[in-house]
């Protein structure tokens, strides 16, 4: 499988889930969810779903300074609806890493490790929002991918490809093209305040 070298440069976000713990599933629970595991699930790399990766590492640093996040133990509210937007794409990314599900999710064991119900749209908050469920503290995580802009030489081989008149040169530079600018946002602005910033509720 071949994919950019940039991929294995970016954080990997470390967790641990007493559920897979209890089931034998990890020793002692530990996992580790890298940015190409993500991809594996989106089926593909763009600032939207970059973004959703970077708000999962900076919340989960943010509500767990001294040790690993504990997946299935993190509600997540978004402002719009699920059908809104690129809001999908990013519940789905950030269920990936957290656990947290809005119905969908494992109902439970003896009423443990319960992981529906963690995840709610249209709600009254900023942005998104992470809370720890155990002690309630939030953080709210706001992500603006044009503060690292693309090159405008994406938009005329976009529409080439759309309109069906690109060669096969031009479909692999609007590749490159498009990847390097998910290089600079997870690269190079990975901490960058413009970028992605968190707010203590």
């Amino acid at each position: 499988m071949n994919y950019p070298a940039f991929f294995d440069d970016i954080p990997i976000i470390r967790l641990h889930d007493p559920l897979s713990a209890m089931l034998g599933t990890f020793e002692q629970g530990e996992l580790t969810i890298s940015y190409l595991d993500v991809l594996k699930g989106s089926g593909h790399s763009c600032p939207t779903v970059a973004g959703a990766y970077l708000m999962c590492n900076h919340a989960l640093k943010a509500l767990y300074p001294q040790g690993l996040a504990v997946r299935g133990d993190i509600s997540v509210q978004f402002t719009q609806k699920m059908e809104e937007g690129v809001t999908g794409v990013v519940s789905n990314v950030i269920s990936y890493i957290t656990g947290a599900t809005d119905k969908s999710g494992f109902k439970g064991l003896g009423g443990n490790f319960i992981r529906h119900s963690l995840m709610a749209f249209d709600q009254e908050v900023p942005s998104v929002r992470f809370t720890r469920t155990d002690t309630q503290e939030s953080v709210d995580l706001f992500y603006e991918p044009n503060a690292v802009e693309a090159d405008p030489r994406q938009t005329v081989l976009m529409q080439a490809i759309m309109q069906g008149n690109a060669t096969m040169e031009q479909k692999k530079e609007f590749g490159r093209l498009w990847q390097e600018r998910v290089k600079r946002i997870m690269i190079n602005n990975f901490d960058n305040p413009k970028l992605i910033r968190v707010e203590t509720v």
